[in-house]
């Protein structure tokens, strides 16, 4: 799935190891650029931190994103997980001539 939004948000980068190794996760809240605007919480892994952090708030990016959604001690929990995550480019202004 896509999605565009403008950041409103950045989320202090946490790290911790498991037992598959270290790893690191930061939360990106963006807004959604429609009619009835409406904020997301995209949570960015490990490589992805890296992307999160070249970005300001104020900024629209174009974000591919995954949903997954699992159960824990009958309750469930939903990510929205980015895996990768792009600047959103601004329509060019026509030069005069």
């Amino acid at each position: 799935m896509e999605i565009i939004g403008k950041v409103v948000q950045l989320g202090a980068e946490i790290e911790g190891n498991s037992a598959r190794g270290p790893w690191k996760k930061r939360e990106l809240i963006i807004e959604t650029i429609e009619q009835y605007p409406k904020k997301i919480c995209l949570i960015c892994w490990n490589e992805r931190v890296n992307d999160a952090n070249s970005f300001f708030v104020g900024q629209t990016i174009k974000a591919q994103i995954s949903i997954e959604s699992r159960e824990f001690n009958g309750k469930w929990y939903t990510d929205v997980r980015a895996y990768r995550l792009d600047a959103e480019q601004t329509a060019a202004q026509p030069t005069a001539q």
